[in-house]
C-alpha cells in the first residue's frame, strides 16, 4: 500500500491492483449510519438491510459519475417490505428510509433480504442531474442476502463482475466492493495478472461480518491483500444528508392538486406532511397551502419523500 491511512470513520476509500483491471473501494459509516436509522426507528430486520444497501449505495455512487445527481438504489413491490430505498449524491452524502407491513416483518433477527422482500424488484436509477435524462435499471430479486442480490443485479443489468460484503449494526455499516473492469479495446495489456481477479475474489469471501465491521479499514485491507500491489487513493467524506424544505414540499402539494389539497383542508384544517428520510414534519394552513397551489413560477421541485 502506498498512500497514508487518513481518518476513516465516515469515509470511502477507493484503491487499485497495480496488475490489473480490478479497483475496490471501502467504506465505513459511523454518526451519519446512526442518525440516519436513528430518525427512522426501524425492527431490527428492516433496519439490517437498510443498513447494508446504505453502504451498498455509498459504494456504487463512489463508481460512477452523476455530478451534481444522485444514484438511487431501490427495493420495491416485496413483502413485508414494500420498499427499501438510498439516494446518494455526488458528494458522497446521502438519505434512506423503508416501508413495511408493521405485522408481518420476522421478529428473528436473522431474517434476510429474501425474508422481508419477497417478490420484489431491484432498481437502481442514476440521475446526472441538470434535466439530462435519468438511466434506471430493474430486475427481479434473486439471491438470500443483499450482496447477493446486488452482484445478481450488477451481473445482469450493468454486465459488470462486481462483488461485494455488506454488514451493519445499530453503530455501523460498512462494505467493501471489488469490481472487474472490461478490457481497454478488447485486450489485456501483457503485464496484467491474468489470475488476481480469481484470486482477489476468493480474499473477499473470507472477510467475516465481525471483521467488516470492528477491524480498521487498514487492518481489513492488509490482512486480504497484503500479497498484492495495492495503491490507495485519498478518502472521501460520507455525510447523511436530507434534502426536504418547505419549498419542496411546496412542490409536493402543487403535484397532489387544488382539488385533493382543498379536500384535505376541509377535512383536517391543514396540511401535514412528512418527510420519509428524516421524518421532518411540515405543516400548511389554509392560506399557506393557496400560497404555494398559486405559485406557478416556483416550479415543481423534486418530492420531500
Amino acid at each position: 500500500m502506498t498512500s497514508p491511512w487518513p481518518d476513516e470513520h465516515d469515509a470511502l476509500q477507493r484503491f487499485v491492483f497495480e496488475r490489473a483491471r480490478v479497483r475496490g473501494e471501502l467504506v465505513r459509516l459511523d454518526e451519519s449510519w446512526r442518525e440516519a436509522h436513528r430518525r427512522g426507528e426501524y425492527p431490527e430486520p428492516v433496519r439490517a438491510v437498510l443498513g447494508d444497501l446504505t453502504a451498498a449505495s455509498v459504494l456504487l455512487a463512489a463508481t460512477v459519475k452523476v455530478g451534481d445527481g444522485a444514484l438511487v438504489l431501490q427495493i420495491q413491490g416485496g413483502r413485508p417490505l414494500s420498499l427499501l430505498a438510498v439516494e446518494c449524491r455526488g458528494d458522497l452524502s446521502y438519505r434512506a428510509t423503508a416501508r413495511w407491513d408493521e405485522g408481518a416483518v420476522p421478529a428473528n433477527k436473522g431474517a434476510t433480504l429474501s425474508d422481508l422482500a419477497t417478490g420484489g424488484r431491484c432498481a437502481i436509477t442514476i440521475d446526472p442531474g441538470h434535466d439530462r435524462p435519468a438511466y434506471q435499471g430493474i430486475v427481479s430479486l434473486e439471491g438470500t442476502t443483499a450482496a447477493e442480490s446486488l452482484e445478481q443485479y450488477m451481473a445482469r443489468s450493468e454486465q459488470l463482475e462486481t462483488l461485494f460484503a455488506l454488514a451493519s449494526d445499530e453503530n455501523r455499516a460498512a462494505g467493501l466492493l471489488l469490481q472487474k473492469l472490461p478490457a481497454s479495446g478488447g485486450r489485456q495489456p501483457t503485464h496484467v495478472d491474468p489470475d488476481l481477479w480469481n484470486r482477489t475474489a476468493h480474499l473477499l469471501r473470507t472477510l467475516t461480518r465481525q471483521e467488516l465491521l470492528e477491524l480498521p479499514g487498514r487492518e481489513i485491507l492488509r490482512r486480504l491483500f497484503h500479497d498484492e500491489d495495492l495503491r490507495l487513493f485519498e478518502s472521501v467524506p460520507v455525510r447523511f444528508n436530507c434534502r426536504c424544505s418547505r419549498d419542496r414540499v411546496a412542490g409536493v402539494i402543487r403535484m397532489i392538486g387544488a382539488e385533493d389539497a382543498r379536500a384535505v383542508l376541509e377535512e383536517k384544517g391543514r396540511l401535514d406532511v412528512s418527510c420519509d428520510f428524516c421524518g421532518e414534519s411540515y405543516q400548511f394552513d389554509r392560506s399557506q397551502t393557496e400560497r404555494a397551489l398559486s405559485d406557478v413560477t416556483a416550479g415543481t421541485p423534486p418530492p420531500a419523500n
